[in-house]
């Protein structure tokens, strides 16, 4: 079977509200399931993907921010 996980998650979140995805996010997140993370990583990819510059930058801080040990 030839499962395209891009193709599945974007035909799947095409029109949603900003409120839809927000919950698929944090629901996604509450259940803490692995063979979730690659979905998450769609919409990360969409959103790299739709950024300027700027933005990416923005994005990275935020991230090496996230990831820095307290």
């Amino acid at each position: 079977m030839n499962f395209q996980i891009r193709d599945a998650i974007t035909a799947n979140m095409t029109n949603h509200s900003a409120e839809d995805v927000r919950n698929v996010v944090e629901d996604a997140i509450k259940r803490g399931e692995e063979h979730l993370l690659p979905g998450l990583g769609v919409f990360f990819e969409k959103l790299w993907n739709s950024s300027g510059e700027q933005e990416k930058s923005k994005i990275a801080g935020e991230l090496a921010q996230a990831f820095t040990a307290s």
